[in-house]
């Protein structure tokens, strides 16, 4: 076999490959190739898409028509074939025409559309309120109204989805929801009205999903609203669509849409989940425990930036061999975790076990063995 004929194969042989491994559409999700809108799951995305092809039909028959008119004209009235321009001046008819034709053209479509926007806007009468908070970079959920009030939670990318970033994600390692998986989704009952109140902790985010036709700014210090009635169960996928920083491609929303069964059982594994994880400040923790819950809290909030080493990279400090980590001052590690610093964003949304676990993980991680423990109640005291 020469040489043209094996650089032939090997080709052939990386085509066959790619396409075994291609990434296939996401249902709720982006497709591949994909140009249309979304599949719409709401009555008001439906609309959304009408309105979107209606109003692509309309200026494309108005270009046809004005150019079509134009281009005829120009032909069939040349000067080569002995017309002569008309001299007038002043036509109120032809005035009259050309400002009567535009304005119904735009009451036209701004019916439709003006229904449309009024309708997105109407957040009363809501079966379930939700709290959504944009954190650099993830999102913070809060039921406050309907089944399920008072369960809150975070969701952050899953970490797999973090370390095949990081390492590429070439070929068959991608799957069909790379970089949208996240550790907890969003969990709502099917045609039930969910209004979503938006807020942010730190910079402007934006939370949406594009089948359920809503987009709405997350903005520090301010609220604003949206909802959406899903007519289909299943799993439906957005991303924050605000630049929110350097890891703003790794905030992804995921909306699962159950039936009511499935929503009430599930509601009630939360609230025995949340009874569980009810920490007593006070309590006193060996270093072996708080260390080992510790390493679970970096695991889903920290190594995605500092690197399960501990090594960071670029402007994310190394906390392996760290003077502020291995400090005999716990203080301020603790004051940095609590409010951030650089590109560190802060963790207050945490709780303070929680935090205590992860601060005395790293002063007891890698390299760092201070055997310092820092306790719960050390982290409430901070945070007056």
């Amino acid at each position: 076999m020469n040489s043209l004929s094996i650089k032939f194969a090997g080709l052939a042989a990386a085509l066959a490959a790619g396409a075994a491994h291609a990434v296939n559409d996401l249902p709720g999700g982006p497709g591949v190739r994909q140009l249309n809108l979304h599949e719409a799951a709401t009555r008001i995305a439906a609309e959304i898409s009408w309105l979107h092809w209606f109003m692509l039909i309309t200026c494309t028959v108005i270009f046809i028509l004005v150019f079509g008119v134009m281009f005829y004209s120009i032909w069939k009235h040349r000067k080569s074939v002995g017309h002569k321009a008309a001299n007038f001046h002043e036509s109120a008819t032809v005035e009259v025409v050309w400002t009567l034709i535009p304005f119904l053209i735009v009451i036209l479509m701004a019916l439709p559309a003006t229904k449309v926007l009024v309708a997105s806007k109407d957040t009363g009468n809501a079966d379930l309120t939700i709290k959504a908070t944009g954190y650099q970079w993830k999102w913070g959920y809060d039921y406050l109204n309907g089944e399920g009030s008072g369960l809150s939670f975070l969701s952050t990318l899953d970490s797999s989805h973090r370390a095949l970033s990081n390492a590429g994600a070439a070929g068959s390692d991608v799957p069909n929801d790379y970089l949208l998986k996240v550790d907890n989704p969003l969990v709502v009952p099917v045609d039930k009205k969910v209004r979503i109140i938006t807020t942010a902790n730190d910079v402007i985010h934006a939370w949406g999903v594009p089948a359920f036709g809503v987009k709405q700014d997350a903005i520090p210090g301010f609220v604003r609203d949206t909802w959406f009635r899903s007519e289909k169960t299943g799993d439906f996928y957005g991303q924050c669509y605000e630049l929110c920083g350097k890891e703003h491609a790794y905030m992804p929303i995921h909306v699962k849409v159950v039936s009511a069964q499935e929503y009430t059982a599930w509601v009630a594994d939360q609230q025995k989940k949340m009874a569980a994880k009810q920490d007593d400040p006070a309590k006193v923790w060996t270093l072996e425990d708080i260390t080992a819950r510790g390493a679970k809290v970096y695991a889903a909030n920290c190594a995605a930036c500092h690197q399960e080493n501990g090594k960071g990279g670029g402007p994310i400090k190394a906390l392996d061999g760290s003077p502020i980590v291995v400090d005999a001052d716990k203080a301020k590690e603790i004051d940095v975790v609590l409010n951030g610093r650089g590109a560190m964003p802060p963790w207050k949304q945490l709780s303070d076990t929680d935090l205590a676990a992860v601060i005395s993980f790293t002063k007891n991680h890698w390299s760092n063995k201070t055997g310092q423990i820092v306790q719960p109640s050390e982290v409430l005291a901070a945070r007056k």
